[in-house]
């Protein structure tokens, strides 16, 4: 009988059984232990005849009840630890005493008195061997029969190289144990593929219900994401947990492996296929270059150079007023600049605020950027609400600043990175981001003689996924802790794109730059909040709680609109988009204010913020920005008046040119 059979089978006898074998090997170690010390003493192989056989005897009759009585036998010998060879070194040594005393101290003629003394030590030797080596056979062998039945279920969708990869990966894994396959081929239905079934992906529900499966891990790395969309689509009703594996460019140099599983990214659902970006254009404006980033150690910011950085340019500049953003972003590059064997480009971490525009001009001087991304912004919605003066500095000032330095110091291109809450806005983050790119349209056009020209553009996109403040994360916590999963209203939609991908676009974007251009990124359908909300619970392997399913897992709460937020975000404010070379990428031309008229409002824009004057604030950006009518309260915490019973009230004829 093979030995996983052997002990399965001895781990399965009933508890006197087991006594009972025990007690026998007991009486076996006392004999062997009488004919060793006979052995030893004569120096001979012993033949037990006539009075060899008492000590056998005596050894019997004293052992096996002392053992008995001291407890040996109720100890489970597979957890055996120090307590329970103290117990044996106890029971031995009363044994011992015992044996001892019929055999040397009394002594029986033609029996040798050393039997008496060697026969206990050989005795104790052995059992306190016996006993370590069930332990560790029948242990270890429990501990991995136990684990088998413990291991979470799983079922692989795909039985492609990479489901085959990944199952052999998981029969060495301590928490996940693969039971088939999920497959939609129907040559593949119903067969058996390295001893896992084949099943039907229909089947799941049914299979989730029966067989205690909890988990599907996607091993489809090359499908698209509409099809990804559809099969998790399929899987939601299930009420399993789905993970999958990285996508092919990944796994192209190595193996799979059961570290390569992750939590399913809501990236997976956006339903389009992100596009491969035109290498010319993502090395055009970098490679070989001086680039700077501000907004350096932000979501975009940091992603912007990882991707400039890969495109081998001479310097880049990483402008960052947070320190340990920079510092991280920095250490971070420092790796990646080793990984790429980038030796000759130098990372260079600035400390500076885009809004002191003599910094800023003494950087660009001394080092004479090529290229200028400008990230830095205050993005978060509801805090630019809350701290409006705050918010219209860092997007409008430091955008002009920035802005007013790459032109004096003859920068080549200037990119904005703008978002789609500057698109009508209704909050001082979207108006804010508004004038800034209406900063650059302006001195686009007013550009000077004589001097380098600078293309000013901006480009503009919605949400991205993982960035500061972003719903994802914060959705998948809600879900870790229990619920509820807060929602600011059932109808809000928003556009959602990679990181990578928003950052490849922004830069090829910025390399198809002629003038005063507005980019608008493709970010596909909009996204229905509550829709993406109820995917991700369900896709966790949990139901919704509402009115049809008041037994559900997780309850979606509203919480109501926060100041400033709307329903519905728009890219295009006219309705005369233009393509460019690139499918993702569509370029618009917007009106603007001249440079001579916006100036002086921005002089009046700068004053007012000096002195603290949020009325006059809000009624420029008012003014400025079409569309956009302030809150009728004024929501800065910052000022006394906040918490005031009336609305503070403003006048737009206050404001004079």
């Amino acid at each position: 009988m093979p030995r996983q059979a052997l002990v399965v089978s001895l781990l399965a006898l009933p508890r006197l059984t087991k006594r009972l074998i025990a007690m026998m090997v007991d009486a076996s170690l006392c004999v062997l232990t009488v004919w060793l010390s006979y052995c030893f003493r004569l120096n001979e192989w012993v033949v037990f005849e006539g009075v060899r056989w008492l000590p056998v005897i005596v050894s019997l009759s004293l052992a096996l009840p002392i053992f008995i009585v001291t407890g040996l036998y109720r100890a489970i010998f597979r957890y055996v630890g120090l307590s329970a060879f103290i117990a044996v070194l106890k029971a031995v040594a009363i044994y011992g005493l015992a044996f001892m005393t019929v055999f040397t101290a009394i002594s029986v003629p033609g029996v040798p008195r050393t039997i008496g003394i060697m026969q206990p030590l050989l005795l104790l030797t052995a059992v306190g061997l016996s006993r370590l080596g069930i332990r560790y056979w029948l242990g270890d062998a429990y501990r991995r029969n136990l684990s088998k039945h413990t291991l979470t279920k799983v079922l692989i969708y795909g039985a492609g190289p990479a489901g085959r990869q990944l199952a052999g990966a998981l029969s060495s894994s301590a928490k996940l144990k693969a039971v088939g396959y999920l497959d939609d081929d129907p040559r593949l239905k119903g067969g058996i593929m390295g001893g896992l079934p084949i099943y039907d992906p229909a089947d799941l529900p049914v299979l989730a219900a029966t067989s205690g499966i909890r988990d599907v891990l996607l091993a489809l790395p090359s499908v698209s994401r509409q099809r990804r969309n559809e099969i998790l689509d399929e899987m939601r009703k299930a009420r399993v947990t789905v993970r999958t594996l990285p996508d092919l460019t990944a796994l192209a140099q190595g193996h799979v492996t059961v570290s390569d599983i992750r939590e399913l990214e809501i990236e997976d659902l956006l339903g389009r296929n992100a596009i491969g970006p035109h290498q010319a254009l993502l090395e055009k404006k970098s490679r070989g270059k001086v680039v700077m980033v501000t907004g350096a150690g932000g979501s975009i910011g940091s992603e912007l150079c990882r991707q400039i950085l890969k495109s081998g340019p001479s310097h880049l500049i990483l402008v960052e007023h947070s320190e340990f953003a920079l510092y991280t972003i920095d250490a971070e590059l420092t790796k990646l600049a080793e990984a790429y064997e980038l030796a000759d480009v130098l990372v260079l971490p600035i400390l500076c605020s885009v809004r002191d525009g003599h910094r800023m001009t003494q950087i660009m001087r001394s080092w004479r950027p090529h290229t200028v991304y400008h990230a830095a912004a205050y993005k978060h919605v509801p805090l630019v609400e809350h701290n409006p003066a705050e918010g219209v500095r860092n997007n409008i000032m430091g955008t002009l600043e920035t802005a007013l330095a790459a032109r004096e110091c003859g920068v080549s291109d200037f990119v904005l990175i703008s978002t789609d809450k500057a698109v009508r806005p209704t909050n001082v983050m979207g108006a804010s981001k508004r004038i800034a790119e209406m900063v650059l349209q302006a001195l686009s056009a007013e550009q000077l003689a004589g001097r380098p020209r600078t293309n000013f553009c901006m480009v503009r996109f919605g949400n991205v996924l993982g960035s500061s403040g972003s719903v994802v994360p914060l959705f998948r916590q809600q879900i870790r802790d229990g619920g509820p999963i807060t929602l600011t209203h059932a109808e809000v939609t928003r556009y959602f794109m990679t990181i990578p991908e928003a950052a490849q676009l922004v830069i090829q974007a910025g390399a198809m730059a002629e003038g005063v251009d507005v980019f608008l990124l493709d970010m596909g359908d909009p996204v229905r909040i509550a829709d993406l909300a109820r995917r991700m619970v369900e896709l966790s392997g949990l139901t919704v709680r509402d009115e049809d399913h008041p037994d559900g897992d997780i309850e979606l709460a509203i919480t109501g609109l926060r100041p400033g937020e709307k329903l519905y975000e728009e890219l295009l404010i006219g309705n005369n988009p233009e393509p460019t070379e690139h499918p993702r990428i569509i370029k618009a031309k917007e009106d603007f204010l001249p440079w001579p008229e916006l100036s002086k409002r921005l002089k009046l824009l700068d004053a007012a913020l000096d002195r603290n004057d949020m009325v006059t604030v809000r009624a420029v950006l008012a003014e400025l920005v079409s569309g956009y009518t302030p809150a009728a309260i004024i929501n800065d915490y910052a000022l006394s008046e906040y918490q005031a019973d009336a609305p503070r009230q403003f006048d737009t004829r206050r404001i004079v040119a």
